[in-house]
This record gives C-alpha cells, sequence and structure tokens, in this order.
C-alpha cells in the first residue's frame, strides 16, 4: 500500500504540483499590470480611515496595485481600472493619491528581481516538462524508455528544479522584504499626519501567498526529483 502510494505521489501528484506551481508564480510575476488587475497584487493602497481611527467602514477613494512589472490604479470604487505597462523596471503611476501621500516610499524593486523570477520560472517549466517524461518514461518505449532513464539526465532535471526553486524563492523574499519596509513607512508616515493625513492604508497584498503556495508545491517534485536520483544511482554502482 505503501509503495504504491509513493508511485501515484510521483507519477500523479508531483507533476500536477509543479505545474499549479508554474501557473501561481506566472500570476504572480505578471499580475496586476497584465491581469487579474484589481484581484491580485505584491502591494495594495486603499482607501481606508484604519490609521486615524477604528473604523474605516464606507470608505471610499483612491486605489493602487503594484507588482513586479507594473501598477494598476483607479480614482474611486466605481472608476475604471488604468495600468501601466509592463517593464523590468516599471514606474508605478500614483498620480491617483492625493498630494499628501507619500509617494516616494513606493518604488519598484531592481530591475534583477523580476528578471531572476522569470528565470526561475523558465527553470520550473523545463524540470516540469522532464520530471513528467522522466516519471512516465516506464510507458514509453524502446529508445525513449531508455534515454530518460539515463541517470545523466534524470541528475540534470534535479538540479535544474533546484535551481529554479532556490533563484525564484530567494527573490521573492527579496522582494517581500523590499515591500514590507515600504507598507511600514507609508503607513507610519500616513499616521505620523494624524487626522488631516490621506484616508489611505498599504498592505502586502495576495500575490505574496500565491508565490508561497507555489514554492511549497514546487518543493514536492523537487523532493522526489532528488530522492529517486539518490536511490538510483547507488543502486546502479552496486550492480
Amino acid at each position: 500500500m505503501i509503495a504504491g502510494l509513493s508511485k501515484a505521489i510521483t507519477l500523479y501528484l508531483a507533476p500536477l504540483l509543479a505545474l499549479t506551481a508554474i501557473i501561481l508564480s506566472l500570476l504572480a510575476l505578471l499580475a496586476p499590470t497584465l491581469l487579474l488587475h484589481d484581484q491580485v497584487a505584491l502591494l495594495t493602497v486603499l482607501p481606508s480611515t484604519a490609521l486615524q481611527s477604528s473604523s474605516s467602514n464606507g470608505v471610499d477613494g483612491p486605489s493602487v496595485f503594484m507588482g513586479i512589472l507594473g501598477s494598476c490604479s483607479r480614482a474611486n470604487n466605481a472608476a475604471n481600472i488604468n495600468c501601466t505597462s509592463a517593464a523590468l523596471s516599471p514606474l508605478y503611476d500614483l498620480s491617483v493619491l492625493p498630494n499628501s501621500t507619500p509617494n516616494q516610499l513606493l518604488s519598484a524593486p531592481a530591475a534583477s528581481t523580476p528578471a531572476f523570477i522569470a528565470v526561475a520560472i523558465a527553470f520550473m517549466a523545463l524540470f516540469f516538462v522532464a520530471f513528467t517524461l522522466i516519471s512516465f518514461s516506464h510507458k514509453m518505449g524502446g529508445k525513449i524508455k531508455a534515454m530518460f532513464e539515463k541517470p545523466l539526465l534524470q541528475r540534470l532535471s534535479a538540479w535544474i528544479g533546484f535551481f529554479g526553486f532556490i533563484i525564484g524563492l530567494t527573490s521573492f523574499l527579496i522582494v517581500r522584504m523590499w515591500f514590507g519596509k515600504a507598507v511600514q513607512d507609508f503607513n507610519a508616515s500616513i499616521a505620523a499626519q494624524g487626522q488631516q493625513g490621506p484616508k489611505l492604508i498599504a498592505a502586502l497584498g495576495n500575490a505574496f501567498t500565491m508565490a508561497w503556495v507555489a514554492y511549497a508545491f514546487y518543493a514536492v517534485p523537487i523532493i522526489c526529483s532528488l530522492a529517486k536520483l539518490n536511490v538510483t544511482i547507488p543502486t546502479k554502482q552496486g550492480a
């Protein structure tokens, strides 16, 4: 039973988790500029009186949704959303915010960060294809089966996946620290203005949750691939 469960995880669950991780990572990278404009973001600035009082019900005002490649904004809850062009080093459109807003605290991370995330996703995609083909190689015939059972190919696949995991997770951690500091400083500046300050509040967005879930899922096929590699090679050497 345990052997059957392990085989099912390797054959079916692990590739599915890898594919889900790729999709979630792409959403976290491309939103909100290219898709899900007001639903997914790394950092949001929303209308609220929470920094001036304990209640923030029924507040209307400007909103800004920021991501790695750009931002989207609207003047009020009923207005249309306008998005900037996607770029590796974007300039956020904060024109809808009041003049007293500390806009200088809201800036994009270095241009290399989205580039590293894109490279990590490319590695994840390569690993997904290679891992899936290797997992189902026993159902292929002849030369194709022999090719995917080679230890060199399996080792290469595992290391591609591992580097994709490390590069992507590290990049998102850097972005999390960058935007976390921006949120802290922005809210502190708003609160320091008291009742005269703009009725806004900054918060980290749900794109980070998607990223953490993505890499938690992605860790499963990575562990399966590395474990299979460590078991297969000594067995072949012992033979």
